[in-house]
Formats: C-alpha cells, sequence, structure tokens
C-alpha cells in the first residue's frame, strides 16, 4: 500500500517578498535530492482567477505552463528547481475558488443550503489542494509523495483568512504526521552593533498561532547569518526546538539556497517530522552544489564577460523578466561566460524631435528650455551608448504600444551592425515590421495591434481568439514547432527537426506577407503543424539574428538551458562555430 502524500505548507510573516518561493523552491528540491517524488501548489490570495491579465509591475511576469496555465512566477521557480511539469491547478486563486462555488451553487450542488465560506469555501479549498497534490508532474508517472505548498501575501492579512482556516482544518484531514508548518520571518538588524532582532518573528508566530497553525519550523531571513543567541530566542518564545530555527541569509546565488539550508539538517528535521525514511544523503547534493559553485565561479573569476542589453518595457522591475534573467544564466554556465544585463528601456531609445523644437515663446526663461532639452537627451545618449557597447541586443516579450518604435530601433541596430540579436514574441514581430520598413521600404508597416489602420499590416491578430475577453484567450501553452530544413541555425541548436515550446501571444506575422519577407532575406524556418503559422525566423548573412513567437524562457533549467539562449550567448561570446561545430553559414 502506498503511503499517504506528505505535506509541507510554507507561510509568511512581517512583509511580503521576503522569499517564501525560493524557500518553497528549495526545501522542495532537497527532497527531491533525496529521490523522493515532489510537487507544489502556489495559493495566491487575489481575486484574480489567474496571473494572465495582471500588470508585470504588480506581481512581476506572467509565467505560462504546458497547458496554457497563466500563473505566477513562483511557479516558474518551482519548476527549474525541481524539473517538474505544473499544470494551471497547481496556482490556486481566490478567484478560482469562488469561481467553482458558486458555479457549484448554481448547479444546485449544495441541495438549497447557505453557501458560505465555512465549511463551503474552505471545503473547496481543501478538496483542490488533495485533487492536485496527486497529479504526476514528472517522468516517473508516480504520484507525488511530497507537496509543498506556498501560501502567498502575509499571515494576517483579510484576503488569506479562508486559506488559512482551509489549512487549519487541512492538517486534520491528512493526520498531523502527514504535515509539517515552515513559517518564514525576518530578523532585522538594527544599529552599528548589528543586533539581531526577535521581536517581530515573535509577533508573527503569535498571529499566526492565534490563527490555528503552529509552526513546526520557522526560517529566519536576515542580512546576515542568524547567531545562537539569536536562534536559542526564537526557539524559546516561539514554541519550536532551537534545530528547527534555520537561517536564510542572503548568499552569493539563489542555488545556494537549498545547500544552506541542509547544512542545518532541514532533510533530517522534515524526515522526523514526518516519518520520512530518507536514502543516505552523502553525496545527493552534489549536483546542485557543482551548479551553484558554476554560477559563483563565473561571476568572479576572469572568465569573459559577455554584456546583453536587454531591451525591454517593464526594465525597472527585474522580475517582470525572471526567466528570461534564469535562462541567461543557465547559458551563461553552459557557455562558461560571465554574462552582465545592460538594462535598457525602450522608449529612451525613442528621442521625440518634435519636443525639442518647442517654441521659444512658450517659455519666458530660454536657460530652461535647453536645460530641459538637455535633461532629455541624457537617457537617451545612455541608452544608445549601452545597445552599442553590447556584446548582443535582446528583445522580450511585452504588451502594450510604450516603447515598441525604441524596440524597432534596436532590432534595426542589431540588423545593420551584425550585431546577435535574440526576439522573443513580441520582438521577433518588431523585428519583422523593422525588415518591412527599412528592406522592404514599406515606411508604414507595422502590427494591427498598435496601428489598425496601417497600410502593410506585417503583424496581424489571430482570427480564432476572443475579442471581446482579455484574460485566457490568447494562443497559450505547449505547442510544436517544425522546422523547415535541417540545415538552418534552429536545427543545429535544437539537435532535432522539430521542437515543443510555450506561448503565449495574440498576434502573429501575416501569412500573406511571408513571400515578400522572403526577398528581405528573412527566412521563416520554423512554423506550426499547419504550416501557416510563423514561429521561427532567421536573417540571412548575419552572425545570429534568431526570433521566435514562442516564449523559450519558459522551459530552460539549469541542467537543461535553452538551446535560443545558448546559442545567442555564444554567438554573443564569439564562440557560436565551437559551440555548434555543424553550424552552416
Amino acid at each position: 500500500m502506498q503511503a499517504p502524500v506528505k505535506y509541507i505548507v510554507i507561510t509568511g510573516g512581517i512583509l511580503s517578498g521576503i522569499g517564501k518561493g525560493i524557500i518553497a523552491s528549495s526545501t522542495g528540491s532537497i527532497l527531491k535530492s533525496l529521490n523522493l517524488k515532489v510537487t507544489s501548489i502556489k495559493v495566491d490570495p487575489y481575486l484574480n482567477c489567474d496571473a494572465g491579465t495582471m500588470s508585470p509591475f504588480e506581481h512581476g511576469e506572467v509565467f505560462v505552463l504546458d497547458d496554457g496555465g497563466e500563473v505566477d512566477l513562483d511557479l516558474g521557480n518551482y519548476e527549474r528547481f525541481l524539473d517538474i511539469t505544473l499544470t494551471r491547478d497547481n496556482n490556486i486563486t481566490t478567484g478560482k475558488i469562488y469561481r467553482e462555488v458558486i458555479e457549484k451553487e448554481r448547479r444546485g450542488e449544495y441541495l438549497g443550503k447557505t453557501v458560505q465560506i465555512i465549511p463551503h469555501i474552505c471545503d473547496e479549498i481543501k478538496n483542490w489542494i488533495e485533487r492536485v497534490s496527486h497529479i504526476v508532474v514528472d517522468k516517473s508517472n508516480e504520484r507525488p509523495d511530497i507537496c509543498v505548498i506556498e501560501l502567498g501575501g502575509t499571515v494576517g492579512d483579510i484576503e488569506s483568512s479562508p486559506f488559512i482556516e482551509a489549512i487549519r482544518q487541512f492538517q486534520f484531514k491528512v493526520g498531523l504526521e502527514n504535515f509539517c508548518h515552515i513559517h518564514v520571518s525576518l530578523v532585522p538588524i538594527l544599529g552599528v552593533v548589528g543586533e539581531q532582532k526577535t521581536k517581530p518573528t515573535q509577533q508573527s508566530v503569535r498571529t499566526i498561532r492565534a490563527l490555528g497553525l503552529a509552526p513546526d519550523i520557522i526560517v529566519c531571513r536576515s542580512s546576515k547569518p542568524i547567531q545562537k543567541t539569536t536562534r536559542q530566542k526564537i526557539a524559546s518564545f516561539c514554541h519550536v526546538h532551537e534545530d528547527s530555527v534555520i537561517g536564510a541569509h542572503d548568499v552569493s546565488n539563489i542555488y545556494q539556497i537549498p545547500l544552506l539550508l541542509e547544512s542545518q539538517h532541514l532533510s533530517s528535521i522534515l524526515a522526523r517530522r514526518l516519518k520520512l525514511t530518507l536514502m543516505n544523503v552523502e553525496n545527493c547534493f552534489n549536483e546542485m552544489q557543482n551548479f551553484a559553485n558554476q554560477v559563483d565561479q563565473l561571476s568572479i573569476s576572469n572568465s569573459q564577460i559577455v554584456h546583453i542589453a536587454l531591451v525591454g518595457k517593464y526594465t525597472m522591475l527585474s522580475d517582470a523578466y525572471l526567466s528570461v534573467l534564469r535562462s541567461l544564466q543557465h547559458a551563461s554556465v553552459a557557455t562558461e561566460r560571465q554574462v552582465v544585463i545592460d538594462w535598457i528601456d525602450s522608449s529612451a531609445l525613442e528621442l521625440d524631435l518634435q519636443n525639442n523644437d518647442d517654441n521659444d515663446n512658450d517659455n519666458d526663461n530660454g536657460s530652461d528650455n535647453e536645460n530641459d532639452k538637455k535633461n532629455e537627451k541624457q537617457p537617451h545618449a545612455k541608452a544608445w551608448e549601452l545597445l552599442k557597447s553590447a556584446n548582443g541586443i535582446l528583445v522580450p516579450g511585452g504588451f502594450g504600444d510604450r516603447g515598441v518604435e525604441g524596440k524597432i530601433l534596436a532590432a534595426n541596430y542589431a540588423r545593420i551592425n551584425n550585431k546577435p540579436y535574440l526576439g522573443i514574441c513580441l520582438g521577433m514581430q518588431l523585428a519583422v515590421i523593422e525588415i518591412a520598413r527599412n528592406v522592404l521600404g514599406h515606411k508604414d508597416a507595422h502590427s494591427t495591434e498598435f496601428n489598425p489602420n496601417t497600410s502593410y499590416p506585417v503583424v496581424v491578430d489571430m482570427p480564432e481568439l476572443s475579442k471581446t475577453h482579455m484574460g485566457g484567450t490568447m494562443r497559450l501553452g505547449k505547442r510544436r514547432t517544425i522546422f523547415t530544413n535541417s540545415k538552418c541555425l534552429a536545427s543545429t541548436l535544437y539537435k532535432s527537426n522539430f521542437v515543443e515550446e510555450r506561448h503565449r501571444h495574440r498576434y502573429e506575422v501575416n501569412p500573406n506577407k511571408i513571400e515578400d519577407l522572403k526577398t528581405a532575406g528573412l527566412h521563416f524556418t520554423g512554423h506550426d503543424d499547419t504550416m501557416i503559422r510563423m514561429e521561427i525566423a532567421e536573417l540571412d548573412n548575419h552572425p545570429f539574428f534568431f526570433c521566435t513567437q514562442y516564449h523559450p524562457e519558459f522551459l530552460s533549467r539549469p541542467h537543461r538551458p535553452s538551446p535560443p539562449f545558448v546559442g545567442f550567448i555564444a554567438a554573443a561570446a564569439g564562440i557560436l562555430d565551437s559551440k555548434f561545430p555543424n553550424l552552416n553559414h
């Protein structure tokens, strides 16, 4: 008889963004290294049904799963750390739960009962968790042994109250021997003497204990290692064993965090709490240690530095491009090159000359007007300086028209100056627009997303998609791309004649313009199985000009880096031929 699934619930206190997602991923990766099958669930208490319509400025990137689920970026961390494939149901939101309950009420499934938070909402949460925890997430085709559940937000938030109550009940439903609660808290350091303050953690634990959940393990986030006296004080006031107070101080890279937790015997503590039989831990973490060390070594060594200009709309928030950054890091290790990201707000590449022609009569002080012009040109000049000095240019996906012309200028510069270019989703569409304008001579060429009245619509909306609903109506999820021939760059990078990658787009290259674009030297070397939808574009007589309609960053893994990213970094470092000896120029 198979043992029941064990559940590890991770909550956080004091403030949001404390690192629960990385702690959850690290905990899962430790257990997976010990030959246990692990799955993960992220609970987001907001009312949205999914993350698809949310601004990256608020929650970072929208991560896309194989089944087309648009989910929180933490699920990307889970997949990368654990090398698993999750489903849209692994991301629970208040919106999904309430929608499910209301639909059941409309169908009459509650038999005339008054539908309430308790029991109906809480029961739906418990049933959802239990159902999803049994879904196979890896190639073993076996049910997971462990389910790590991260509760988003902060303990004490009104919106998370039903989830806290549901989890309180859930621990008794599955049995206390199958349930472990890890609470992540902050230990700030105040004053010149560097005293570590425990009172915030005490208050946070008191809050969650009052709600019926007692932590078994407390993970203390801090900028410095947790001192013994701090550990003893937290154990004393928070009702846990001293060895169950685990420090999680700042480290050189995120891949060091599982090693840091395991150095404090996290796996042994979990085994004791959940009655797990673990294999011999010796040598289990060698692969993890080697990768973390490689990342560190590249950051401090004298290895060749590769500067990548990331030209985007959300450059003030790096989490908006988290999967792209992780993919670049994976490619960095694969090519043994240190990658430095030069962030460029695409709007800064644009210079509105009309604003510089302001009538002096509108400004009584001519010197102020000159200063305004000078201040406007400063970010513009800086952006172009970064772009021109970069070894490679990357234009990732995005939505909205702000900064679009700047991205087109970046694609133009990469094309004309033989600079390695990787365009993803919108980055591919804008590269196509640039070639239509500047090679084919259609100065009005554009996407109907930004100019519905363009005389040369080289990018158009897909006719089968909804034009009235935004959420979940794009072309989403894993789909097959077939390469046109075995000698194209795509086939060389992937070492195959097809690939399956994840998509998230509403617009596509206009099939009616493909033949025109071919005359400009732009070849579409990958298409969907209908042979109508263009997936990959490559440019003739260029060291590396590779564009994808899909998002290769979503399937990049530390030990299986995304081929387009590896090729891009190799080209930027000048080692593309040695990395891919079968490359056909």
